[in-house]
């Protein structure tokens, strides 16, 4: 018999089969479950996807597990056209907890609506900061007493896990004093087993408790935050209500996905209008503290090593920044990198000499950075 096969395989998935195909799942080392109308369930094992179930699940079938996952108004969201990301926690007993970071799309199926559920799953708790190789010189920036702090990457690239780790490490010291307020899509980390003497952390999930990352920092404002995580600041809105919080005096940490320090800054300028670039890039300069870029690489033990561009956002920075044209900014923040920060080939070079990284991925990033420099 297949070992990958779910043994005594219902003929309806209910909540409690449903539970128990994913501790199976999970038990055989799966990164990645799926669900799909008119499909045996796969789950990803090693890099490779596997049946779990003989029988194909019905579209009422695959309505009732997602209504399970995510509430009652769940399949009428994905027939609308709007995709959900949202988390999934299966509590085994006091000490074993398993979660899932949740996408639920609409696809085609028979000539009618379907759907696709996918289930990664992910640590119940951030790794201690120390086990993530920040650089020594990168360490005393992760505080920041007001200002933003951006961690920026691919899909991918370990952002969220980089900011959840600072928020542990934060709330664990004694001295910390922090109310801290998230607002997430999904949640991935959890904050239940950190030892936090005088921190508490308060996780919203958007956009199941609040309708957008914008609503979250509006929603911060009103209860006298220590400090706000934005889980991306993806849009307009959500970038000026980043930039008020860090003006009234709040740290605020959040996430941009982009291809480097200098794409992070554009980007975020480029959301806006023309005419309103000037004024938002003057915001930014005026409110960010350090700026890291996080890419994951290949290394020779099957696992994958972080490696990092950062800027600090020093007074002489901003100067610099200040007297430079839109159409120069990339150009002057890579020239800025190597003194006040680190550029990111000069992480690779470290790392690969180091042996952290496969010679394929050293000469890959090493090409894809002479063809973006030009």
């Amino acid at each position: 018999m297949d070992p990958h096969l779910f043994p005594n395989e219902p003929n309806y998935f209910v909540a409690q089969q449903f539970d128990r195909l994913l501790l199976f799942c999970c038990e055989n080392k799966a990164s990645d479950v799926t669900f799909q109308t008119g499909e045996v369930v796969f789950a990803e094992i090693h890099g490779r996807q596997c049946r779990t179930t003989q029988r194909v699940l019905t579209l009422q079938e695959m309505s009732d597990i997602i209504k399970h996952v995510y509430g009652p108004n769940a399949t009428a969201m994905i027939f609308s056209g709007t995709d959900i990301d949202t988390h999934y926690r299966l509590k085994m007993d006091r000490d074993v907890e398993y979660r899932f970071r949740v996408n639920i799309t609409a696809c085609y199926f028979d000539g009618y609506q379907g759907m696709q559920m996918t289930l990664r799953v992910i640590s119940s708790q951030p790794p201690a900061l120390e086990t993530l190789g920040i650089e020594p010189e990168l360490l005393p920036y992760l505080k920041v007493p007001q200002g933003v702090m951006i961690i920026s990457g691919a899909t991918g690239s370990g952002k969220s896990t980089l900011l959840a780790s600072m928020i542990a490490d934060v709330c664990s010291k004694e001295d910390a004093n922090l109310k801290v307020l998230t607002y997430e899509a999904p949640i991935e980390y959890v904050y239940t087993r950190v030892k936090m003497p005088t921190s508490i952390v308060s996780q919203v999930e958007i956009p199941r408790n609040l309708n957008s990352f914008a609503a979250g920092v509006r929603n911060a404002l009103r209860r006298k935050p220590g400090l706000i995580l934005v889980g991306e600041a993806r849009d307009q809105e959500t970038i000026e209500a980043v930039i008020e919080a860090a003006l009234t005096g709040h740290p605020v940490y959040t996430t941009v996905h982009s291809n480097g320090v200098a794409d992070t800054l554009r980007r975020m300028v480029m959301i806006f209008p023309h005419e309103a670039r000037d004024s938002c890039l003057f915001d930014l300069l005026e409110t960010i503290k350090v700026v890291i870029w996080q890419a994951l690489l290949p290394n020779p033990n099957g696992k994958r090593t972080a490696v990092r561009e950062y800027l600090v956002f020093t007074n002489e920075v901003r100067d610099a920044l200040l007297k430079t044209e839109m159409d120069q900014l990339v150009a002057t923040i890579r020239a800025l990198l190597p003194k006040y920060g680190q550029p990111i080939m000069a992480d690779v070079e470290k790392k690969y000499q180091a042996g952290q990284l496969t010679d394929e991925a050293y000469q890959r990033f090493f090409l894809m950075e002479q063809k973006a420099n030009g």
